[in-house]
């Protein structure tokens, strides 16, 4: 898509993006939605890949290991604002595609490295995914039910929200500080370091004594029988998030229970929590939902990733899409003055196309 033919508060800003998987991709199609005009550069072939994570791109295909497929990327790296790359370590300065060569070229390029264990320490150069960056930033030990062993949340908490999130994040502050220094720098985005950030408020919670429970046991992570989950008469199931007074009041009124415990007794939790599963039985979901909407309580149909896009809120909100027949969530945040366009679905280009339109 034209770089002339974009909204959004990035619209001007050019980005390069070197084929990956999950979180560099996630990570650039944040930035895409935003405005930027992205190009990815698949290789020969393709990656297989083409779906929501590559919306709003144009791609053009070059063969990186030949001297020809190098120089048509550093003649992008030469005109760009952002190159974004997810190999190892090493990897790209190999291909003759380093930050130390692109920024010679362009020193007001903001270099950003996706990677999983980060650009330093032992384990840089190791193969690892979600689970694996989870387990080492201390963020997979709490997950799960007491007496079980840790429960990986699919490949959400490392891949995206740790890894392509601090992506962006990352080049959107090395965007910012370039507009007072004039000079582009190497972005470490680690997805160990995003996933460790992540568990910030639970080391808090850690130092002020009140994370002691072990896995499952404490007040956010089910060990509450008013922060967790219950199963209904149909087989589905609903969240309750009724933690401050008032909304355990709610809770409790929309139930229709008098629990002989107070809130906060844990002694009293295991019966608190028969209670409200047996209640939380006798209806279907939708009929609970019926129940609690405009209560207050904090209580929420647990919906599939297939049913969320047809939630009335969502509905209202616009949060899910259509982008070429496949139903997939909208760009964020929402913007006043430089609303971002409707995602669309990637293109094919050429570099001659590209650096045509980059004057």
């Amino acid at each position: 898509m034209p770089s002339d033919d974009r909204t959004g508060p990035l619209s001007g800003i050019r980005v390069v993006e070197l084929a990956g998987l999950a979180p560099g991709p996630f990570g650039c199609m944040l930035l895409a939605d935003l405005g930027a005009d992205v190009v990815l550069v698949d290789r020969p072939g393709g990656t297989g890949l083409d779906g929501p994570l590559q919306r709003n791109r144009r791609v053009a295909t070059l063969d990186l290991k030949s001297p020809d497929g190098v120089a048509e990327l550093l003649s992008l790296a030469a005109r760009a604002d952002v190159l974004v790359e997810g190999h190892r370590p090493g990897v790209a300065e190999r291909l003759g595609l380093g930050p130390d060569v692109c920024q010679n070229l362009n020193p007001r390029l903001v270099y950003a490295r996706m990677t999983g264990w980060g650009q330093s320490g032992p384990l840089a150069a190791d193969a690892g995914h979600d689970i694996d960056y989870l387990a080492v930033a201390g963020a997979l030990e709490p997950l799960g039910r007491p007496g079980q062993r840790p429960h990986a949340p699919v490949n959400l908490l490392a891949d995206f929200a740790g890894g392509g999130m601090l992506l962006a994040v990352g080049v959107l502050a090395a965007l910012l500080e370039r507009e007072r220094s004039g000079r582009g720098q190497v972005v470490d985005a680690a997805m160990v370091d995003g996933s460790a950030l992540l568990t910030t408020f639970l080391h808090g919670m850690i130092a002020g004594g009140a994370w002691s429970g072990g896995r499952g046991g404490n007040l956010l992570d089910g060990g509450a029988p008013f922060y967790d989950t219950y199963e209904t008469a149909d087989g589905r199931y609903v969240a309750v998030g009724a933690l401050e007074p008032r909304f355990y009041a709610a809770l409790l009124r929309g139930l229709e229970v008098v629990p002989a415990t107070e809130q906060q007794d844990r002694d009293g939790w295991p019966e608190l929590r028969r209670l409200f599963a047996a209640r939380f039985r006798t209806r279907t979901r939708d009929e609970w939902e019926q129940v609690f909407t405009g209560a207050d309580a904090c209580v929420s149909p647990v919906l599939s990733p297939t049913e969320a896009p047809r939630h009335p809120h969502n509905v209202a909100r616009g949060t899910f899409v259509d982008v070429g027949g496949v139903v997939q969530p909208g760009p964020g945040p929402r913007f006043s003055r430089t609303p971002v366009k409707e995602p669309a679905v990637r293109e094919a280009t050429t570099v001659t196309e590209v650096l045509a339109g980059w004057k």
